[in-house]
């Protein structure tokens, strides 16, 4: 049996636990049977089957992964409707990891985790008994999961024993190796080539210079090796401020009058370089958002240098650039009255130069896009760099020149990302949030990720007893805004379908004219393009909104 992660999120009225369960087709399709079949020997059968592919525990089974995928009792019993895409994709994940696949194919696994959930898959996927084939672009992931890799290049396949970092050490040799050859090759082929020359006019050597053009005409030329080229970008650094950069004292924060947040209290210096961790919908975005001056304090209080610029980095800016834009008229746009010099040294900090820079965005790969936006955040030299999941659309090279740019940084950086590789290198400061707040997290990344895998979400045993403590608190508090919530998502909801709706309009008036809405129909093809851009921007931060406050509720009603 193959599985495959299906590329299309399941939706309708069943839970994520109805839907894990029904994924193993042949346990569904025998417990249907054990209650209707009348034949006595069928029922042997059938039940010495059931017992044999652990049936009976396959609901505690189905319950633990989606537990490990961050869906608590009460999630997996809501429906798949009233979830994000993204967590929908979570369930899809869930419900091929139960059928328990042969031969598992994964493509980009990661792609809609949290580094909790990453951390989990991993150990999962150690402990799989068959067969796994995975695309990914997490050097840690790859390292801790498979034993061999597969190297695609230039229509040929390599294979690789060990890990990502066995095998870029292997293929450096081997590349070498290569180069040797081809310098030792050459140097033959010159030697032989002037032995012809000179002997193959004098009778007495004519025999042997003859010999020599046989050699030569049979040595195969070594083909050059192919070295991915280097990428290398990087930020453009500050001017120096006077620390601290942001404070923020006994700060609420959330959305529609609704507390996400509370009892904030940081400081951020120049110098910072602070990893947001925690499961997703716990409100590292809404922390990133706080701290962009995107979101302001309900209660408390948040000081801020007046001199400061921040750069804001969010997966969904990558989608709503304008696919018929070039990078440079992107960049002219934003940097008004910068010299066209200017604009291409910014866009050349980025990897963007020659034809590059004048390329339509639409066919740029969605790892030049994350680029292009990187290069337009950072157009004004911010103080402040804040970057929510920037790895998505990297592969390995563009997270190692993204590691590289950012140690070479001056200003502060805040970074929410499920790459530990990317986490260990550039933070040095860890903060968690959890519990409707967010403080220090007292020890090293790897001190977190043993706290997840042993299931305490990342707290120490003194640290989770204040916690629970501290959570009961804030869960009383939370109660008394359990119709303020209820009606913040309702208006969420009617925004979100009211964004969905005009997309989808849109949609169809890109398609075909003719069907346009009035108010669509006198637009030109590159304003119905921006339009969607904005119109999808929206709806991407209605269902960001949606997703933290419906968080919200279902610490309420735990």
């Amino acid at each position: 049996r193959i599985g495959y992660l299906a590329q299309e999120a399941p939706h309708g009225v069943k839970t994520p636990f109805e839907t894990v369960l029904e994924a193993d087709l042949e346990r569904a399709a025998l417990m249907i049977e054990s209650e209707t079949s009348e034949d006595p020997d069928r029922l042997g059968d059938v039940y010495e089957r059931l017992i044999a592919i652990d049936a009976y525990t396959a609901p505690a089974r189905a319950a633990q992964i989606l537990l490990g995928l961050g869906f608590d009792e009460d999630m997996q019993a809501r429906t798949l409707d009233s979830f994000s895409g993204g967590w929908k994709m979570r369930v899809a994940l869930a419900a091929l990891l139960f059928s328990q696949p042969d031969l598992l194919l994964l493509d980009e696994p990661s792609n809609h985790l949290d580094l909790e959930a990453v951390m989990w898959l991993e150990d999962f996927l150690k402990g799989y008994k068959a067969t796994i084939v995975v695309v990914s672009h997490e050097r840690d992931f790859l390292n801790n999961v498979v034993d061999h890799i597969l190297h695609l290049q230039g229509g040929k396949i390599t294979l690789y024993p060990g890990g990502y970092d066995a095998f870029e050490r292997q293929r450096a040799e081997r590349l070498a190796q290569i180069e040797a050859a081809r310098a030792n090759q050459a140097v033959q082929r010159e030697k032989l080539q002037e032995y012809i020359a000179k002997n193959s006019a004098r009778a007495s050597t004519a025999k042997q210079a003859q010999s020599r053009q046989k050699m030569l005409s049979k040595m195969q030329p070594i083909a050059e090796s192919y070295n991915d080229p280097t990428l290398s970008f990087g930020f453009p650094n500050p001017t120096e401020l006077r620390p601290p950069l942001i404070t923020l004292d006994m700060a609420t924060v959330g959305y529609a009058d609704v507390p996400i947040l509370k009892r904030l209290n940081m400081r951020l210096d120049p110098d910072d370089r602070v990893a947001l961790l925690g499961r997703n919908g716990n409100g590292k975005t809404t922390l990133a958002r706080l701290l962009a001056a995107q979101l302001t304090p309900m209660d408390g209080e948040m000081s801020s240098s007046g001199k400061m610029k921040v750069g804001y980095f969010t997966q969904y800016q990558v989608e709503e650039l304008d696919p018929t834009d070039s990078p440079i008229e992107h960049m002219s746009h934003l940097m008004k009255g910068a010299t066209p010099a200017a604009v291409r040294a910014q866009l050349g900090r980025f990897g963007f130069s020659g034809d590059k820079a004048t390329t339509r965005v639409g066919k740029l790969s969605g790892g030049e896009r994350a680029r292009l936006a990187l290069a337009l955040i950072t157009r004004d030299a911010p103080h402040l760099l804040i970057l929510d999941e920037p790895t998505n659309h990297l592969d390995v090279d563009a997270r190692e020149a993204l590691v590289q740019a950012l140690n070479a940084y001056t200003g502060a950086v805040v970074l929410v990302s499920h790459d530990r590789h990317m986490l260990e290198l550039t933070a040095d400061r860890l903060v968690l949030v959890d519990d409707g707040t967010a403080k220090e997290f007292d020890g090293s990344l790897d001190d977190y990720i043993a706290f997840v895998l042993k299931g305490d979400g990342g707290k120490g045993d003194a640290a989770s007893k204040a916690d629970k403590k501290a959570g009961k608190k804030a869960a009383a508090e939370a109660k008394s805004n359990d119709a303020a919530l209820r009606k913040a998502l309702r208006e969420i909801e009617e925004q979100t379908a009211k964004f969905t709706k005009e997309r989808n309009a849109l949609d169809r008036a890109m398609v075909d004219p003719a069907t346009a809405e009035p108010r669509f129909s006198r637009m030109s093809m590159g304003d119905l393009s921006k339009r969607r851009a904005e119109v999808h921007a929206k709806l991407e931060a209605s269902e960001a909104k949606w997703l933290e406050a419906s968080e919200a509720l279902e610490g309420v009603e735990a």
